[in-house]
């Protein structure tokens, strides 16, 4: 566990998962800042920056030093519109995101990724989860944590109608497949950032509940 106060890069803080983990940033007595890139204002917080705008624009002003960064940036197809811009947020942005966040010195990068992420998958949602963790691999963290959280559970901005009819489901099946409380998936990656295991750990949606208890 590090016992200094700690530099946090967060990506992703105003979308469901990354508002509970910015929440629980922010009333840890060991995070010192939060540098918290998003295209809207944050509520305001001592502890907190907040450069507004296209993340894209905001990573080369970012500043470290940086000992940890997470990643919670994720879209849809529906939300993305297309194959390509899909693409362009889940693969091209968070690799942008955790290239920089490697420049400003963080050692442990932590992902939301997802279940059945893989590079091999006939089902493009699941490859390009796949092909960006093989992506990340590829740049050389010291620790690198990647979450494969099954459907979250809490409120969204927009509707989802598949996952309303499929979440009363998902929440009683076994194993990995269950449904996650994002909340609990938030308390997950917080126990896990403070693990100082070197290289890759591959956490699935049911070590998540375990650790998020």
């Amino acid at each position: 566990m590090y016992l200094t106060p700690q530099h946090i890069l967060l990506a992703g803080a105003s979308g469901m998962t990354g508002e509970h983990l910015l929440d629980r940033l922010l009333n840890e007595p060991t995070v010192e800042r939060v540098l918290a890139p998003s295209r809207k204002p944050l509520a305001e917080h001592p502890n907190l920056v907040n450069p507004v705008g296209e993340m894209l624009d905001l990573l080369p002003q970012l500043d470290g030093p940086i000992h940890t960064a997470f990643c919670c940036l994720g879209s849809t197809m529906k939300q993305a519109g297309s194959q390509d811009a899909f693409r362009a947020v889940d693969h091209d942005l968070v690799l942008a995101f955790a290239k920089r966040a490697l420049e400003l010195g963080a050692r442990h990068l932590l992902v939301v990724s997802a279940i059945g992420a893989n590079p091999d998958s006939s089902v493009f949602y699941n490859r390009v989860k796949g092909e960006t963790e093989e992506a990340l691999k590829a740049q050389g963290w010291p620790q690198l944590t990647l979450a494969r959280p099954s459907l979250l559970l809490g409120p969204r901005n927009e509707y989802r109608l598949g996952e309303s009819l499929a979440a009363p489901f998902m929440r009683w099946l076994p194993g990995k497949h269950r449904a996650i409380d994002v909340t609990a998936l938030a308390r997950a990656l917080w126990r896990l950032a403070l693990e100082e295991d070197e290289g890759l750990r591959v956490v699935e949606s049911d070590e998540l509940h375990r650790l998020g208890r």
